[in-house]
């Protein structure tokens, strides 16, 4: 327990960032996941605005500092690869 009164405010404030963060995160791991399922399903349309969408919503992540900015590149490197594998085995189809 906080005894003095800046700290029980930055408690306060720590939990409402901390939710903040949670939400951030958690939206970027779904919408990460919504674009490997459909790059993994072959569906390349869905599969590249799916991955777009994911990319911005990793970089609004790095850049509110919820995420570490090469944790972000990293996402996003391995995201863009998958998909322009894909595209190559389609290709060869």
């Amino acid at each position: 327990m906080p005894n003095t009164k800046s700290a029980k405010k930055r408690q306060k404030q720590n939990l409402v960032r901390r939710a903040r963060n949670k939400a951030v995160t958690s939206a970027v791991k779904t919408q990460l996941k919504k674009a490997r399922a459909a790059v993994k399903a072959g569906d390349l349309t869905a599969g590249a605005t799916e991955s777009k969408l994911a990319q911005k919503k990793v970089d609004q992540a790095a850049a509110k500092g919820v995420v570490h900015r090469n944790a972000a590149a990293r996402a996003k490197s391995r995201l863009s690869a998958a998909l322009k594998k894909a595209k190559a085995a389609a290709a060869g189809k």
